[in-house]
């Protein structure tokens, strides 16, 4: 799943520059409305997950296609997982708007379940 492969690469580069920008470009702005630990916590999930991608996107190439099929499955759900929770967390840290704090969680099951199915998917290598 080359897929899985750049899409890790391309939310890794994205993490890092979101994670300087935050740093110098963003970080009065955060500081005034209370939100750098809300930032870096967008950043730091969506960097583990990238992270994570790129192991599954490996695994893929070894794996049997049964744990191929649920490595993509969970390749796919931090993908939706990193999008709802950090994007709601980074859209909170823009806007203002504290109601998108309630999708969160989603984002967060999703990622929950990324992790277990990767777990499953482990059992069935080779």
């Amino acid at each position: 799943m080359k897929f899985l492969i750049q899409a890790g690469g391309l939310l890794g580069a994205l993490a890092v520059a979101l994670g300087a920008f935050g740093a110098h470009a963003f970080k009065a702005m955060l500081a005034a409305s209370g939100r750098s630990e809300t930032f870096e916590t967008a950043v730091k999930y969506q960097f583990y997950h990238a992270l994570a991608l790129l192991l599954i996107g490996l695994l893929v190439q070894r794996a049997s296609p049964e744990a191929t099929r649920m490595l993509g499955w969970s390749g796919h759900a931090m993908i939706a997982g990193i999008i709802i929770f950090s994007g709601s967390l980074y859209t909170i840290c823009f806007t203002g708007i504290t109601k998108f704090g309630a999708v969160a969680p989603i984002g967060g099951l999703l990622l929950i379940a990324g992790w277990i199915l990767l777990v499953l998917a482990a059992s069935k290598l080779a």
